[in-house]
């Protein structure tokens, strides 16, 4: 991986995180939209971490296996965020920007995982 793109995903990562805990903080006070938004908290915030984790792996495979982990909280991400619009807990329009990004930070993770997983294939 180049220099620019660890610290790129490190920030994106983490600004990722603190949309996320912004969007749980300014969630309705009732117990479904507080239990949906935990769920999305815990997988939204979690992804950072696995980054980080990937990123300091000593192989290939446990890059891979910490990156895939990550995938599985970003698509868990985008199944909390999508029933907090279909409850109509929040507009669409609110967390369409998170969704966006969710799928963004999918397919980086997506392609990086491919690569890493090809090279293994090549060895």
């Amino acid at each position: 991986m180049s220099n620019e793109q660890p610290q790129d995903l490190r920030t994106r990562t983490s600004d990722f995180a603190l949309r996320i805990i912004r969007l749980y903080v300014s969630l309705p006070k009732t117990t479904e939209s507080q239990v949906i938004g935990k769920q999305v908290l815990r997988s939204g915030t979690s992804i950072g971490a696995h980054y980080r984790e990937g990123y300091r792996a000593k192989s290939d495979a446990d890059i891979v296996n910490k990156f895939e982990t990550a995938l599985q909280e970003l698509d868990e991400t985008d199944y909390w965020l999508d029933l907090l619009v279909k409850a109509n807990i929040v507009p669409a329009q609110k967390v369409e920007p998170l969704i966006r990004e969710t799928n963004e930070l999918l397919a980086i993770f997506v392609t990086i995982v491919t690569k890493i997983k090809g090279r293994m294939k090549k060895r």
